[in-house]
């Protein structure tokens, strides 16, 4: 009787001890994870660390005898996945927001990868509108260029349109009282007036002179000097416009000697030409 005491003091003794050994690890278990989550959690989502479940007395609620004490909740597995579902709850639960985090920064990546995108897009055609107004600032100012040229050689065609000078002169011999153009007078004037064809900026200065006084000279000369205008619009179709006529009558012609009047009829012709505006037009 003796033997069987001990033995079950002894029996009681080494749950004792078992239960109380199985009782500290989970409570480390717990406050370890708490403390991992707490440290890994950011300022956001900082969770309540696991709370370690109290026994209301080592019996747990059950009747003091040798059955519950084999059956102790210590030793079931019902009170150890009681103490393992919170920590295996957060663990799911920093599965969760993991997941979702990687989900962030996809998320934000791909918005940080589409922005970097239409920012090159954006260069891109930048760059292009650069390249385009510098292609057109450059024909801008080459058709600038031509202008100016241009307008600077139509200056220099305004300013040199009065500056003719003498190319020939012809002098064309008439008999006292006599208007009509003799056969030599005829190819003096051919001979001044055939290359003139199809030719520009030039004037002809016809000045006819005549022996006698007053009127009658001036009305003598003048009708020399109109029959060789008439010759030179005839056969030579040139413009009346670029003929200038003037009856001198008995003027005194300015000669190396001196002054001298006419002895009978003369026409003197001039022809006038501006190089500087013929050279332009080329």
């Amino acid at each position: 009787m003796k033997f069987r005491i001990v033995f079950v003091f002894l029996t009681c003794a080494t749950f004792v001890l078992t239960a109380f050994a199985q009782q500290s690890p989970p409570s480390s278990s717990s406050q370890t994870s708490a403390t991992a989550s707490s440290a890994t959690a950011g300022p956001e989502s900082i969770r309540e660390p696991l709370t370690d479940p109290k026994p209301v007395n080592f019996w747990d609620g059950d009747d003091p005898n040798v059955v519950n004490l084999v059956t102790h909740p210590f030793a079931r597995k019902e009170w150890i996945k009681r103490y393992l579902a919170p920590v295996r709850d957060r663990l799911n639960e920093l599965d969760e927001i993991t997941n979702e985090n990687a989900t962030h920064i996809k998320d934000i990546d791909s918005r940080a990868q589409r922005g970097v995108q239409l920012a090159s897009d954006k260069a891109d055609l930048a760059n292009q509108h650069a390249s385009d107004a510098s292609t057109r600032a450059q024909t801008a100012q080459t058709s600038a260029t031509q202008v100016s040229a241009r307008v600077t050689g139509e200056e220099q065609v305004v300013s040199s349109l009065d500056q003719y000078r003498g190319t020939a002169q012809t002098e064309i011999r008439f008999r006292t009282g006599q208007t009509e153009l003799s056969k030599q007078a005829k190819n003096a004037l051919d001979q001044m007036a055939a290359p003139l064809k199809d030719q520009h900026s030039y004037v002809i200065e016809i000045h006819g002179y005549a022996s006698g006084r007053g009127q009658a000279a001036i009305s003598s000369s003048q009708k020399m000097a109109d029959a060789v205008v008439r010759y030179l619009v005839e056969t030579h179709q040139v413009p009346v416009y670029r003929i200038f006529v003037l009856a001198m009558g008995d003027a005194p012609v300015a000669t190396d000697a001196g002054t001298k009047r006419t002895s009978g009829g003369r026409v003197e012709i001039n022809l006038l030409k501006n190089d500087l505006v013929n050279t332009a037009q080329r």
